[in-house]
């Protein structure tokens, strides 16, 4: 990456030590809409401190700065040129990134969407933590569960990644709704390209969860700025698991009445850590302490 000459002695993340006795170093931010209470900012920095790295993160929120998705290209180039090592990408932008980027990750290309970015030697790579994400809190919590068919909700840019996520883990039909019909259309052709014949569009919500073992709310309904259930209430069953990405708040009304009706659930804190696992190990070479990033994540929604 090329750096500006006042920064050009900040150690690369990557670096096994200190360069002329100053610890490394990394500047990150994460660019979306109302991300204010974004706990990925903290993670990283802990995480970064406990491993001697000095970190500064910074939000830019699109909403904050009363700005669209069209401001994305400025922004991008903004934080190249102020020498960012990386940034965080969340919605409505992990999908508006991908033309401003000059290389995906193979991940990043077959999901269709990133979610974090480094700056590397002129380069811009975009990559998707998301998937991982979501499969490694799976594999913990709903071990054994069902995965036969699958409804997921929400075909956007976290969508993608779950949906992506989902099919890694074994789903073998995974149907999905979104509000946006060519969205999801698209959705279904991209996954279909690794994943052939195993996701399709979605016609009839009632009579897909009827027949399924699993549900994922990928949608923003539930979020505290989108109170409320993604679905009637009256199309849960208790032969469904749940699994929301939303962890503001962690237990989603979609979350409690799943529950109530005995069904297993997974909240998306799991979610939240295991992207910033991966986005940290991207950005700073090193590998990260998941445990220790759990109990951050943790003692941060407990305001220590």
């Amino acid at each position: 990456m090329a750096h500006s000459g006042e920064d050009a002695d900040r150690a690369a993340p990557s670096a096994p030590g200190p360069r002329a006795g100053r610890r490394p170093s990394l500047m990150l931010g994460l660019i979306g809409q109302n991300i204010g209470a974004s706990l990925t900012p903290e993670m990283q920095m802990r995480e970064a401190e406990a491993q001697g790295i000095r970190c500064v993160y910074r939000i830019v929120d699109l909403v904050a700065l009363g700005l669209g998705v069209e401001a994305l290209p400025e922004l991008i180039v903004g934080a190249e040129r102020l020498g960012f090592d990386g940034l965080n990408i969340t919605h409505p932008c992990k999908q508006a990134v991908i033309p401003l980027l000059t290389e995906l990750s193979p991940d990043a290309r077959a999901i269709g969407a990133v979610n974090t970015v480094l700056f590397r030697d002129g380069a811009r790579v975009g990559h998707n933590t998301d998937w991982s994400g979501f499969a490694e809190p799976f594999k913990r919590g709903m071990a054994g569960a069902p995965l036969g068919r699958v409804v997921q909700l929400g075909a956007g840019g976290a969508g993608a990644a779950v949906a992506h996520a989902a099919l890694t883990l074994g789903v073998s039909r995974l149907t999905l709704f979104d509000t946006d019909r060519a969205r999801t259309e698209a959705l279904v052709a991209n996954l279909g390209r690794t994943f052939p014949g195993r996701a399709a569009v979605g016609e009839d919500r009632a009579a897909a969860l009827a027949e399924a073992d699993g549900l994922i709310n990928a949608t923003p309904v539930g979020m505290e700025a989108h109170p409320g259930l993604p679905l009637p209430a009256d199309l849960l069953h208790p032969r469904l698991w749940v699994a929301e990405v939303i962890y503001f708040p962690l237990e989603t009304e979609l979350l409690r009445r799943a529950r109530a009706l005995g069904c297993r659930t997974l909240d998306g804190g799991g979610m939240a850590v295991f992207q910033a696992v991966e986005a940290f190990r991207l950005f700073s070479g090193r590998e990260p302490d998941s445990r220790r990033m759990l109990d951050a994540f943790d003692a941060i929604r407990a305001g220590r």
